[in-house]
């Protein structure tokens, strides 16, 4: 996957992290990254949980969304 579609996935899944955890949206450049560490997470955790969601642009962004969501809820945890 090329350097411009990480970009659009670590948007699109830091912006709708940030949604689901209130307090977490950190703007463009932190939800982007957010998006891609969630992404890195989701790849290393989702497969050794037995989980699987699919190919393609969409589960690529919810299995991102859900590594950035976890990313976010342990730096929430973290702040305290």
């Amino acid at each position: 996957m090329g350097i411009i579609a990480w970009l659009i996935v670590g948007a699109i899944a830091g912006w709708l992290a940030g949604l689901i955890v209130k307090g977490g949206g950190f703007g463009l450049l932190g939800n982007i990254v957010i998006g891609i560490v969630g992404a890195v997470v989701a790849g290393w955790l989702l497969p050794r949980l037995g989980i699987a969601i699919g190919g393609g642009w969409v589960a690529e962004i919810i299995n991102a969304m859900i590594g950035a969501v976890i990313v976010l809820v342990i730096l929430a945890l973290l702040r305290r």
